[in-house]
């Protein structure tokens, strides 16, 4: 990995540097030749006639909505910034939820800013970064310059591409110390920001803020919808990848089904949307088992929950649970179809006008109608859910909100979501699973070590629902014949 520009010679026998340049710490250790010759020579790379990104519209709606919930008010959305990995390497950087939705651009320090403009609402201006000065040194002499990072829009590309007005980031902190009148920001994202704010704002009233604009992504329009679709047929194919190459996971670990995944997410999208779970044999008993260092035996079960991020951040989120010699051992199958048969009936359940909850409560009456079947809960089964026994071995809720987080929409109010009412656009995960831990006296030891989940991506449509991940199967048989067909 190259390093930043250092001088090759000492400092006393480097050339003489004018006092400007010796102002500038961009130019130290520079001699003034070269300085002159990097700011010189370099062709006009401008992008003219950019066509609008594709989301472009619904971010222009999404921001009238924004602007007519809280008129009046300065809104200021963060993209963030980078964060420090190590020393002087930072992490991938991805832009805050917030801004990403309200703008479609991605790029780190960049800030929306809607102006109150009266009874027509709010002006909208997005601050970013422009083009690396090139005279000044920036563009090869900072390790987040052109030369170093790659190029970014200028601000009229950036006009083109977002549809919204652009201006120098750089001018906004101090803008914003001398603005006047109410003024609401996500927080958590830009220190610089936050500080420009700090006798402007209030916890309550940018809470409020962060709460709507969570809720606002819960019915997805047409390109999000798309997007989501995207997302999960690429996790499909990543899914078959990954069964291609058990026989080389077995001779490594859990580690080459990871980097299996990852290479169909890049490949295909931007990344994986959350730490790929690789959990064979007993890990599969942990539900976020991100190690994904163990090994992988013929015999076991694979619980393999994964998800590729599309280009425009919108996550895919499904799980199977696979035999790894390619056929369900009798208490596994027992086990795997006792799950199948609690999600089949917690998909029923999602339609437009039931509550939320309803699909959990549907999946977790099969659960516990087996666990009582099987002797494991004294019933009767009414008994068992009121006082929650089956969750020794359910552990968690049966499914999520799904958008541009995994988990989206949290920071929505409880009666919104939870104990909101399922609309037509809502997309949402259905994902029971039973888990038997290998240390559980409580159970017979051929359960032990056993855990089964099975996910998928559901999308709430005007008449029912539809299983957007439906390309994967989901029965014990059908699984087999597709681990068959893939293994060739």
């Amino acid at each position: 990995m190259a390093d930043e520009l250092t001088p090759e010679t000492p400092e006393e026998e480097q050339p003489k540097k004018t006092h400007k340049q010796r102002k500038n710490g961009l130019y130290s250790g520079v001699s003034d030749e070269l300085a002159e010759n990097m700011r010189t020579g370099w062709a006009d790379t401008e992008l003219h006639g950019l066509e609008p990104i594709a989301q472009a519209a619904h971010t222009a709606a999404r921001r009238a909505a924004l602007s007519e919930r809280f008129p009046g008010e300065r809104l200021v959305v963060p993209a963030g910034r980078l964060k420090t990995r190590s020393n002087d390497t930072e992490y991938p950087f991805r832009a805050s939820t917030e801004y990403a939705y309200l703008t479609g651009d991605q790029t780190e320090n960049g800030v929306l800013v809607l102006e109150p403009a009266g009874p027509a609402g709010h002006t909208a201006t997005i601050y970013l970064l422009p083009r690396s000065d090139r005279e000044n040194g920036e563009f090869w002499l900072s390790g987040q310059g052109e030369l170093w990072v790659g190029r970014r829009h200028s601000l009229t590309e950036a006009e083109q591409l977002l549809g919204i007005p652009a201006k120098d980031v750089r001018e906004l902190a101090e803008a914003l110390t001398e603005a006047e009148g109410p003024v609401r920001n996500v927080r958590g994202h830009d220190s610089v920001i936050e500080s420009a704010l700090t006798d402007k704002v209030t916890k309550e009233r940018d809470e409020e803020l962060r709460v709507y604009l969570s809720e606002a992504r819960a019915v997805k329009d047409e390109f999000e919808i798309g997007e989501l679709q995207k997302a999960v047929d690429s996790t499909v194919r990543g899914f078959e990848d990954v069964v291609k190459v058990l026989d080389k996971a077995e001779a490594t670990s859990e580690r080459y089904i990871e980097g299996t995944f990852f290479l169909r997410a890049r490949v295909e999208g931007n990344d994986v949307g959350y730490g790929s779970i690789c959990a064979a044999g007993s890990h599969a008993c942990t539900l976020h088992w991100v190690r994904n260092d163990g090994d992988v035996r013929s015999g076991d079960l694979l619980l393999l929950d994964a998800g590729v991020e599309t280009h425009s951040l919108y996550t895919a989120d499904v799980t199977r649970t696979l035999p790894i010699s390619g056929t369900y051992t009798d208490i596994q199958r027992k086990i795997y179809d006792a799950v199948y048969e609690s999600q089949e009936a917690g998909i029923a359940a999602v339609k437009p006008g039931a509550k939320f909850r309803d699909f959990h409560d549907a999946s977790q009456h099969v659960l516990a109608e087996k666990l009582v079947e099987w002797g494991l809960l004294e019933g009767p089964v009414e008994r068992v859910l009121e006082l929650g026994l089956q969750r020794r071995w359910t552990l968690h809720g049966t499914g999520h909100m799904l958008g541009m987080d995994v988990h989206d929409c949290a920071a929505a109010r409880t009666e919104a979501y939870v104990e909101g009412t399922l609309e037509p656009g809502m997309c949402l995960t259905v994902e029971p699973g039973l888990y038997f831990q290998a240390d559980d006296l409580t159970v017979p030891e051929e359960y032990r070590g056993i855990g089964v989940r099975i996910e998928d991506d559901i999308l709430v449509t005007e008449d029912g629902n539809r299983n957007l991940s439906a390309g994967l199967p989901r029965t014990s048989t059908d699984v087999e014949a597709w681990m068959a067909r893939l293994k060739g």
